[in-house]
């Protein structure tokens, strides 16, 4: 399975990237030994307004690909659930894109292309937070499953 987290807009220097980097590097490391081939984080260009930001993340989505939108209104769900969530997407052979839209949200074809959606709590949270949030539940996903003691620290 490929995971790739798909994100309107950059994160440069600064505490968030490096946090960012820190858990998908752990995520990759420890993703490997479970079946999970890559997880990469892919930026696309930010402005022009949502219907052009919208055909940004649409042309980068990898084929095939489950999609799920990050969203405040989104499902939430427990660790726990991400990791089983995980390991069934993988042994369905199928391959992972979480998007994270720009500012002003997603486009009527993002949403239409992309129905299910995932919520990191009922907060309205900064992307470059929520892309900091995702990264380390992927990490924690992975953790769960390799039972290591991450997730009980």
């Amino acid at each position: 399975m490929k995971l790739t987290i798909l994100t309107v807009g950059r994160v440069k220097r600064g505490p968030e990237r490096e946090l960012i980097d820190d858990y998908l590097s752990r995520a990759a490391k420890l993703g490997g030994s479970l079946g999970f081939r890559s997880v990469d984080e892919v930026e696309v260009e930010s402005g022009g307004g949502m219907e052009r930001e919208g055909e940004r993340l649409l042309s980068r989505i990898p084929s095939g690909a489950r999609i799920i939108r990050l969203d405040e209104r989104g499902k939430t769900m427990r660790s726990e659930a991400l990791a089983s969530m995980l390991a069934n997407i993988r042994d369905n052979g199928e391959d992972l894109c979480f998007l994270i839209g720009g500012a002003d949200g997603y486009s009527a074809d993002v949403i239409a292309a992309a129905p299910q959606t995932l919520s990191l709590g009922a907060f309205t949270w900064r992307h470059r937070l929520v892309r900091v949030m995702i990264s380390e539940q992927v990490y924690r996903g992975f953790s769960i499953l390799a039972v290591t003691p991450y997730h009980k620290d």
